[in-house]
């Protein structure tokens, strides 16, 4: 049984790492192997009761996430529907790429930290757009930004899934995590940055011709600023309503969503059905992301598999064994990350790794949330950041193989070292 539950897992990991190339949503992957491990499962494991059980407990345990991201992406379409984001895309300008290539990617470091990176990544790269007319220039800011976000993504409980599974599994807690990742994870986007406006220097910014924008339905001031102070507020305080009533975060994002209803529908209750449609979290729900809510269905089902088999266990352990150090099993783990796709990654670890052992806010937990927040950068198919501004501004993985996989690379293993370095100085 165990050698059948390896080798499904292996060929759905496979299947999702090559979703481009085998043209399979990586969705459909995850979801049949969940099937696939659960089905082997109950039929060579124990007794259908216990398995029924140990199901049940994994389900439990996959909602939270799930309705915690259904929430957070609801809460964030509702804003980009009022043009929210315009609160910060149109303070932005100057006539030097270097000079822009600051301003823009602190933008995102800070803003992933409070949403999340995909969606952070959309808005800057669909901001570029307006900003910039050469798509060589494009494409060089569109490498940074998945830099950019997934670095600011990392230190917080809210800004990667992986960093918020971590959170809500009680491997980490907010103010630790805070303090512990905020400078490696801006040394990881300090470094490249440098590099980049050096190689920048003093080259002139080429803005597109004035275009008007289509397909968005016009705000007042006083909507896109409630809208976005209201939104980005409800998400940062869900970690304090966490702390406050010890319930779980998806509790807090559903409340909040609910503000958000409630407040939406007194600002267009004046408005004709027909105009008030576009701004309904109805129609935001429409246009969250599902394809990605059921591939972290699906791919967190199937490790509880591997967990409730012990087989995860057993990898810790030869990890443990044959590499030994701890540092450089996570790096491995965060190298990897920009291969496959870090959320089963971060779910298989925290089925290895016992809080018994390793207790909330250990080096462990806190350098596995930075190598693999961090570590998809590396490759284009390595976070969805990247694959966001792939299908964005169609960059091939050749290209960002070339230009922006070395500096991603330089920036983790910087961070890292500092890290430790960190780490050890003060505990």
């Amino acid at each position: 049984m165990i050698t059948a539950l390896v080798v499904v897992f292996v060929l759905a990991y496979l299947a999702i790492a090559l979703e481009h190339p085998l043209q399979i949503n990586k969705s459909a992957s995850a979801l049949i192997g969940a099937g696939l491990l659960w089905t082997i499962y109950a039929l060579a494991g124990p007794s259908s009761e216990q398995v029924a059980k140990e199901l049940s407990e994994a389900l439990g345990a996959t909602a939270q996430i799930v309705f915690f991201l259904m929430g957070a992406m609801t809460i964030v379409e509702v804003v980009d529907s009022h043009n929210g984001f315009d609160v910060i895309t149109s303070r932005i300008k100057t006539k030097r790429l270097s000079t822009l290539m600051w301003l823009v990617v602190f933008v995102p470091f800070f803003l992933s930290a409070i949403l999340d990176n995909l969606t952070t990544t959309i808005v800057m790269v669909s901001l570029m757009k307006k900003l910039l007319d050469k798509r060589d220039d494009r494409l060089f800011f569109a490498g940074i930004i998945i830099i950019a976000a997934n670095a600011g993504g990392a230190w917080t409980p809210i800004g990667d899934v992986t960093t918020t599974m971590l959170w809500i599994g009680g491997q980490v807690t907010t103010l630790a995590i805070m303090t512990g990742l905020f400078l490696p994870s801006m040394i990881n986007l300090l470094v490249p940055l440098a590099i980049t406006s050096r190689i920048l220097g003093s080259k002139p910014v080429i803005a597109p011709y004035e275009q008007n924008s289509s397909g968005q339905m016009p705000t007042t001031a006083f909507e896109r600023n409630s809208m976005f102070c209201l939104g980005l507020g409800i998400l940062v305080a869900v970690p304090v309503f966490k702390t406050w009533t010890h319930l779980p975060p998806f509790m807090g994002v559903l409340f909040g969503l609910g503000i958000l209803w409630l407040v939406g529908d007194l600002i267009h209750k004046e408005k004709e059905d027909i105009a008030k449609n576009h701004f309904t979290l109805a129609n935001a729900l429409s246009r969250i992301d599902m394809g990605s809510i059921l591939f972290f269905t699906g791919i967190l089902l199937a490790v509880a598999t591997l967990e409730h088999t012990h087989v995860l266990t057993d990898l810790a352990k030869w990890l443990q064994d044959t590499v030994g150090r701890q540092d450089v099993i996570v790096m491995i783990i965060g190298l990897a990350s920009a291969v496959v796709d870090n959320v089963p990654l971060v779910a298989a670890s925290m089925g290895m790794y016992s809080l018994t052992d390793y207790p909330a806010d250990s080096f462990l937990w806190e350098f596995m949330a930075y190598c693999a927040g961090t570590g998809g950068s590396i490759l284009i198919i390595g976070s969805a950041a990247g694959v966001a501004a792939m299908g964005l501004e169609r960059i091939a993985f050749g290209w960002y193989l070339r230009r922006i996989a070395g500096l991603a690379l330089v920036g983790y293993f910087a961070g890292a070292v500092f890290y430790i370095v960190q780490y050890r100085l003060t505990h």
